[in-house]
């Protein structure tokens, strides 16, 4: 019986998503109703978890399709875009700069809001057969793991960071010859243009589905996680949210103020459909697709800017998941065992969590290998960090959000510093993000 209610539910909500869409509803409003009919359709069915999970991962699955082609394309245009290759290193040392720097802020931050909580001084560590440690991989495996050896394997397996690696070499190795004038490149270099065209095409097809996956998503995860399951650790969850607001409230909001100048609240606005979608989804990797196209319709950034630096922000950086998170865990695993923490523990803390963000994949749940890598680097148990893999999910939700939006930051720094933002087109658009 409990199936058909589900069914029910998710009838009536897609029904009432579809004719807020036809009326022509803001993307945003749109979005914000599926979240809220989400939360209200998985809290009322308890038992049928699969029928709103298989819509989420649906619509997961599709966006993930786009993202590899997507990465390629848009790297191998953006760079035959840009003017010389030393446009192309003082975007690409720029785009490090911000997104380091962010995350070595947003680490400070978690260490603050951890202290003032107290994470972890009420919890007792049972221990969980279970668990099994993240492998830390060495700083040359990190590095060699970066170059891509097969391509087509790294591509298979999902492996986004070299595959960046091998379309940035193949965009410069095309760029150098066609300014060389070998017309030989020239229908390589148009196929790329074009075929960039097409997957754009297709990533406005597959987005206009956003608002049913979203539901998809925040019913599942309401199905399965009750309030009362959560009130242990509740303490660690607010804080992890509350230090997340607080990055996205204070140090991206005076970056956009300060760098970009124009209004912070305007800005957020504009990329709020790409912090929904990570928020629904749990994937800086996944909502890529959404990232880009925010920021070149809503922010107005030039295209060869976004569509380089926002691929990097999906995996290097990383404000929440390398920054934020391995803050608080260590803390709280530190507290959980009666560990005084000292203040060389917290500048490598910050040195630690600024480093080890340059490799974190942005999938779901890859922020436990970054606590992981912390908590060796200071000595503490790394066990501790099972007790929190139970509300993983539910604070992944806001780091994620986090994430991308310290991406989006970092790629309107990036494009205010090379004058690819076109700022009065910005203020003078009043208009929501929309999906042709």
């Amino acid at each position: 019986m409990s199936v058909i209610f589900a069914l029910i539910a998710t009838a009536i909500s897609f029904t009432i998503i579809w004719s807020i869409k036809n009326k022509k509803i803001s993307f945003s409003k749109v979005s914000l109703v599926a979240l809220i009919l989400g939360l209200i359709a998985g809290s009322i069915v308890k038992n049928e978890q699969y029928v709103f999970s298989f819509i989420g991962s649906a619509y997961v699955n599709l966006i993930k399709m786009l993202v590899l082609p997507l990465v390629i394309t848009s790297i191998i245009a953006s760079i035959n875009s840009l003017n010389d290759a030393n446009e192309l290193k003082r975007i690409g040392l720029k785009a490090i700069a911000a997104l380091l720097s962010t995350t070595a802020i947003a680490t400070i931050i978690g260490i603050f809001i951890g202290n003032i909580f107290n994470v972890g001084v009420n919890s007792t560590f049972i221990p969980d057969e279970s668990f099994k440690a993240k492998e830390i991989s060495t700083l040359t495996q990190v590095l060699l793991d970066m170059i891509p050896k097969n391509p087509v394997n790294e591509m298979a397996n999902g492996k986004i960071l070299p595959v960046i690696v091998f379309s940035i070499l193949i965009g410069v190795a095309l760029s150098f010859e066609f300014t060389k004038g070998n017309e030989k490149v020239k229908s390589v270099r148009d196929f790329f243009f074009g075929l960039n065209q097409v997957i754009s095409r297709l990533t406005k097809m597959i987005l206009k589905l956003t608002p049913y996956g979203i539901f998809g998503l925040i019913a599942s995860i309401s199905t399965e996680y009750g309030i009362a399951s959560l009130t242990p650790l509740l303490t660690f969850i607010l804080a992890v949210y509350i230090a997340c607001l607080l990055q996205i409230a204070i140090v991206h909001s005076s970056l956009v103020a300060v760098f970009a100048k124009v209004n912070p609240l305007k800005f957020f606005k504009k990329i709020y459909p790409a912090q929904v979608v990570a928020f629904s989804t749990q994937s800086s990797f996944g909502t890529l697709p959404v990232t880009i196209k925010s920021l070149t319709e809503g922010v107005k950034i030039s295209d060869k800017v976004a569509s380089f630096v926002a691929p990097l922000g999906a995996t290097a950086g990383m404000n929440a998941c390398g920054g934020i998170y391995p803050a608080l865990v260590a803390i709280f695993v530190a507290n959980m065992f009666k560990i005084d923490l000292t203040f060389n523990h917290y500048v490598l803390l910050v040195a630690s969590t600024t480093l080890a963000s340059i490799g974190i994949a942005g999938v779901p749940g890859t922020a436990s290998l970054a606590a992981t890598v912390v908590l060796t680097t200071l000595g503490l148990p790394v066990e501790g960090l099972a007790i929190l893999l139970g509300i993983d999910v539910i604070v992944d939700m806001g780091r994620t959000m986090t994430n991308v939006t310290g991406a989006a930051v970092s790629s309107l720094i990036v494009a205010a510093s090379e004058n690819e933002f076109d700022k009065q087109a910005f203020e003078n658009d009043n208009t929501d993000l929309a999906i042709n």
